[in-house]
């Protein structure tokens, strides 16, 4: 393969991103845009060129996963096994490896699993939360935040941590004192480590940078302050660096990555080129519609981390609008979502064409024991099922360990989950991350913080109360063994036919031609603990990851009740889907605009506008303009009353014809609308609450006559 080969295919900004002169460089990679095929290709490019040999060039990422992914399409590119890719960790590791052995060091052990670890530093009541400050140690690790810096750091970035800050500082400084005393480091410590050597060992350093003097990071949003200063040390004073990455795919914020890494790319480096990759080949243009739609209302909260106008481009034939779909409550909700995988299995199609995605594992648990009951398979994607969270494996240890009355247990898990909860509203805490700031060690990457872990105990009292209903001599190893049973003998083996259940979380990265999201709710979407305007602006890009996993079709629900334990709650749906049923309107008008932004700011100003007007007076009988409820009702000129009157005329004759009661054609407050808004085409009587498609295809042209008669 020569250097032109490397270029066919591409479109002209990709051919821009593989061929730029000038480094440093980033591109900014939205979904579905060709990301890594354009990394892999501007290594191998720049190889072919005579610009760099590829043995000196290091390729970094953040998973084993994506390294081997990496390796394997630069192989097919003609460059075999002659570039170096690998997480920073595992790199990092590599040359303090050698360089002990250089000077005969024997290697100090490494700690790869801290919990156990941790434990045995805490007292008391500390125990409980052990999982949290595993994890609130890492984050601080991750932030490069030593133990006598945490308490005003913490302070500063308003974090909820699982201790009081300074107990958390004193826990963290006996973490590090335990590890020197017992000559061990964590992975962590391995860029630390790593990075002290190359500014101290001159010779290791000038021997480090010679060996890798071109380097590419892929996935550059997730790049944690530790990373980024361990990579400016592989970099030193040269400029042959390459970054891809996404700002609006940044959801790693809680586990230490900095979002802002990519955004000030250029300020960080100065002089370094930005070139910008919006043409998505993955989404149908109704989805990438909504993906902008819901982008965009972020940047009306506060500054997006990528710069407006960033939205995606399709490139896909058109497929249908996606639909939001209310019920009941979360039984219903998984039933539900269980026809549809049905319904959307084509003859002779995939199941594995299909993806259930949901924000915490204890919602992936509630569809996993409902596609029981089904002849659909399913599994469980990257070990996120609820059997494999420490806090449910913990509570079936006990369990087993003190076999007694079930019933009794199942009361006391409940209770420890509520105790969880309210933990998680008060102080809550981050999860333990993994390697290179992703998790690793089989945890799913959501992050169990106190309320997520509440959630999965919950989850297992449910299940717990199912085993009771339905076996006639109920047990704590029957129970044990019941769960082991139902949680996956229906899955298939890992390669085989079967619907994706996941986390957001665990989703990025894959696709999937339908995808169902579910439990869109308030407190879930966003998720309930995130109160910082960056908590909540990592949560919308969370939701933005996991719209762009689907192709063709998209769909979306939310349940209007949902049980927690024993607690039944209702719920609201998710704000954000006001953006998608914005969107979803605009699709069904064919008024798509270029800039959700603007289109977005203007509703919201109007319905700010709305709301600061004074109280309208209520609808009476003899024709007074208002809204039901005591609702506050548009104000009228005399034209509008006018046309107010002339809309209740009609109201009036369609009820009469239809045998119904008048408001059942439309409510008062819907005309009142309509006459103060004097919409003149289809797309703006869409845009009228309380008129939706149904209505304006069944009386649609009435109103707009009776609307320009008045007029005239």
């Amino acid at each position: 393969m020569d250097a032109q080969q490397v270029l066919d295919g591409l479109n002209p900004t990709q051919r821009e991103a593989v061929t730029c002169p000038i480094t440093p460089l980033a591109i900014l990679a939205g979904a579905g845009t060709g990301k890594t095929r354009v990394l892999t290709r501007r290594i191998a490019y720049r190889a072919l060129q005579g610009d760099h040999d590829p043995r000196h060039v290091l390729a970094l990422t953040f998973t084993r996963k994506a390294a081997g992914e990496l390796s394997s399409r630069l192989r097919q590119l003609g460059l075999r096994d002659q570039v170096v890719a690998g997480t920073f960790h595992s790199v990092a590791y590599a040359q303090l490896r050698a360089r002990w052995a250089d000077r005969g060091v024997r290697p100090p052990e490494l700690l790869d699993r801290k919990l156990g670890f941790v434990i045995r530093l805490l007292s008391g009541a500390q125990r409980a939360s052990a999982l949290d400050i595993v994890g609130e140690i890492e984050w601080a690790k991750a932030r490069d935040i030593e133990p006598d810096e945490y308490g005003a750091e913490a302070h500063r970035l308003g974090r909820r941590a699982p201790l009081a800050y300074r107990d958390m500082a004193e826990v963290y400084q006996r973490y590090e004192h335990e590890k020197q005393r017992r000559r061990m480091v964590d992975f962590d410590d391995l860029l630390r480590l790593c990075r002290r050597d190359m500014r101290e060992d001159r010779e290791f350093a000038q021997a480090q940078q010679w060996r890798y003097q071109h380097l590419f990071v892929d996935e550059f949003q997730d790049v944690n302050p530790l990373q980024r200063s361990l990579l400016d040390t592989w970099v030193g004073g040269r400029r042959d660096l390459c970054v891809v990455g996404d700002p609006n795919q940044a959801i790693y914020g809680w586990n230490g990555a900095d979002p802002g890494a990519l955004a000030g790319f250029a300020e960080h480096y100065a002089g370094a080129e930005t070139i910008r990759l919006s043409d998505n080949y993955r989404s149908s243009p109704q989805i990438l519609a909504v993906a902008n739609a819901v982008l965009a209302g972020g940047t009306l909260e506060q500054e997006p981390a990528a710069a407006a106008g960033s939205g995606l481009r399709p490139n896909r034939p058109d497929g249908p609008i996606p639909e939001v779909v209310t019920y009941p409550d979360d039984k219903a909700e998984a039933a539900g979502i269980a026809r549809s995988l049905r319904d959307h299995h084509r003859p002779g199609g995939s199941w594995s064409a299909q993806a259930v995605l949901c924000r915490t594992n204890a919602q992936v648990a509630v569809i996993e024991q409902t596609l029981h009951g089904t002849s659909i398979p399913f599994r469980v994607r990257g070990g996120s099922g609820l059997l494999d969270q420490p806090e449910v494996k913990s509570a079936l240890r006990d369990l087993q360990r003190h076999p007694g009355d079930l019933s009794a247990a199942l009361t006391d898990l409940t209770l420890a989950a509520s105790a969880a909860g309210a933990a998680g509203e008060h102080d809550g805490g981050d999860a333990p991350g993994g390697r290179d700031g992703r998790l690793e060690l089989g945890h799913d990457a959501t992050g169990p913080a106190a309320d997520s872990r509440a959630a999965n105990l919950e989850a297992l009292a449910r299940l717990g109360r199912d085993y009771l209903a339905i076996e006639s001599r109920p047990s704590t190893p029957g129970f044990v063994s019941w769960l082991g049973e139902t949680a996956r003998s229906d899955q298939p083996d890992r390669q085989g036919d079967a619907v994706e259940l996941a986390t957001f979380h665990a989703a990025k990265g894959l696709e999937w031609p339908v995808v169902h999201l579910a439990g869109l709710e308030q407190g879930l979407v966003p998720i309930g603990h995130a109160r910082t305007d960056d908590d909540l602006a990592e949560e919308r890009r969370l939701f933005y990851v996991a719209i762009t996993r689907a192709e063709r079709e998209l769909r979306l629900t939310w349940a209007q009740s949902r049980t927690f334990g024993e607690r039944t709650a209702a719920r609201t749906p998710s704000p954000y889907l006001d953006e998608v049923e914005m969107a979803a309107r605009a699709l069904r008008a064919g008024t798509v605009p270029d800039d959700w932004a603007t289109l977005l700011g203007a509703q919201r100003a109007r319905q700010q506008l709305e709301a600061a007007r004074p109280k309208g007076r209520r609808a009476t009988r003899n024709g007074r303009a208002g809204r039901r409820a005591g609702a506050e009702a548009p104000e009228l000129d005399d034209a509008g009353q006018a046309t107010f009157e002339a809309l209740k005329a009609w109201r009036s004759h369609q009820a009469k014809v239809a045998d119904v009661p008048a408001f059942v054609i439309f409510q008062d407050r819907v005309l009142a609308e309509v006459a103060a808004a004097r919409p003149a085409s289809r797309a703006d009587l869409l845009a009228v609450p309380g008129i939706g498609e149904v209505k304006a295809d069944r009386f649609g042209d009435q109103i707009l006559a009776i609307l320009a008669d008045q007029a005239s």
